[in-house]
């Protein structure tokens, strides 16, 4: 049992290092995002940090680097800040995303330019300056944010064009797991149900929850759990996660 240090795991052999570890996290300023870069840190790791809006702290092992993951020069910002400054990337966290639900057809060109140009084009850029950063270290891990609706849609949640952007990571999730399984690179995927976030409110908690055959929401410390054992998880590559309170199971 791998023994936890203030509520996440603690890697043991995995933190020592000559170098120190450096993970990139996306949509870090907040909710799932914030607890991962955090669970991260309190495993000694170097967090470079992004989301439109972010603040450096006083932490210094947290790097804020501010801007719009959709726009290729700020992920590739992400990457250079890493390498220049510590030399290497350990882990990619693609976080970042936006969620837009409604009827397919109420759906207009700019949700889907939206969804698109952070859902899948945000990773495409920080996803190549990544491995291409981890092929030369011949190492790396790689753990896309998806969501459970990918395995099973639900007919109180329309979510086609997450459908659509999501399913894509989770498929590309497998794809970049086979290509470079050879190089040292595990590629992962993480498949929340609803958590407990700033983007639900408090007065749709108990809805939510009911949509969970374990009839609740989850926590962001749920996800967290989930990236630091596929951190630690060496010989799994290629895994869809799913975190979601029995959601992906099937109708209950």
């Amino acid at each position: 049992m791998t023994p936890q240090l203030n509520g996440y795991y603690n890697f043991g052999e995995y933190q020592m290092s000559s170098e120190q570890k450096v993970a990139i996290v996306t949509g870090a300023s907040q909710g799932l995002g914030a607890g991962i870069a955090q669970a991260y840190r309190d495993n000694g790791f170097i967090v470079i940090a992004n989301s439109r809006n972010i603040k450096q702290t006083a932490d210094e092992g947290l790097i804020a680097v501010p801007g719009d993951i959709s726009d290729r020069n700020v992920a590739k910002k992400l990457v250079e800040t890493a390498v220049s400054r510590f030399g290497r990337v350990d882990t990619l966290i693609n976080n970042a995303g936006i969620f837009i639900g409604k009827p397919f057809t109420d759906y207009t060109v700019e949700d889907l330019n939206n969804m698109l140009s952070t859902n899948v084009a945000g990773f495409f850029h920080i996803t190549q300056h990544a491995v291409e950063q981890m092929l030369k270290q011949q190492n790396g891990h790689i753990v896309q944010i998806t969501t459970t609706l990918v395995r099973q849609a639900l007919t109180t949640i329309p979510a086609g064009l997450a459908l659509i952007t999501k399913g894509g990571l989770d498929a590309v999730t497998r794809g970049l797991a086979i290509e470079y399984a050879t190089k040292g690179i595990r590629v992962n995927a993480i498949a929340p149900g609803i958590i407990k976030t700033p983007m639900h409110a408090p007065e749709n908690y108990e809805f939510l929850g009911g949509l969970h055959p374990m009839g609740r929401m989850g926590e962001v410390q749920d996800v967290v759990d989930a990236a630091m054992y596929l951190e630690q998880a060496k010989f799994v590559t290629g895994e869809t996660l799913n975190v979601d309170g029995g959601q992906h199971a099937g109708r209950w």
